[in-house]
């Protein structure tokens, strides 16, 4: 089964802010498909809202699970440890500040970058041979407060373009599913950024 886990914080305070583009993607992923993103609770402190859907195309064989995890950013791993995920049917979608808003950037493997969340993530899944999706969210002139700008709403004037790139973030993340994490980067880390 694949997997593709969008990463950001629970709760209606981050709902809407730079930091949660990773779930707003799941959730457009959820929409395309009519599903419902349920919550279920794994153990004692871990929960989740998920979802899943049958893609039986000849390129994906299978079902996709779409996972949002209920727990904060930088403590993401933590679904890792108890939902079985294999690491080359994962994709892990989450913000990226020096991306600008509109960019998105695909990658096989790597390091976290920096990216708090997605350190937890390899540190749990004990390999850093995962593909993963890092959506802009960057400005021209970012601040020196960088946790406070993460942790803010897109503005009324980057509305729009938030709404282009979840919707070319969950076109990527479509093709990894069908086509694979390649085909995608081609697809994708090139095109023209959303304006």
């Amino acid at each position: 089964m694949k997997t593709i886990l969008g990463l950001g914080n629970p709760g209606q305070r981050y709902q809407d802010t730079r930091h949660n583009i990773g779930v707003r993607v799941i959730e457009e992923l959820a929409r395309r498909r009519g599903l419902s993103i349920a919550c279920s609770i794994l153990d004692s402190q871990t929960h989740q809202r998920v979802g899943s859907y049958g893609d039986y195309s000849q390129e994906a064989k299978g079902a996709v699970r779409l996972l949002i995890p209920l727990v904060m950013m930088n403590e993401s791993g933590k679904i890792l440890h108890v939902v079985q995920a294999n690491p080359q049917d994962l994709l892990l979608v989450y913000d990226d500040v020096n991306l600008p808003l509109g960019r998105l950037r695909l990658r096989a493997q790597g390091s976290s970058g920096g990216h708090h969340g997605m350190q937890d993530c390899l540190d749990a899944l004990q390999t850093q041979q995962v593909a993963r999706l890092r959506v802009g969210i960057g400005t021209e002139n970012l601040p020196h407060d960088l946790v406070g700008f993460v942790l803010e709403p897109f503005q009324d004037s980057e509305q729009a373009r938030v709404r282009q790139v979840i919707e070319r973030a969950a076109d990527a993340c479509e093709t990894w599913v069908k086509d694979g994490i390649r085909v995608a980067m081609d697809r994708y880390n090139n095109a023209p950024q959303v304006e």
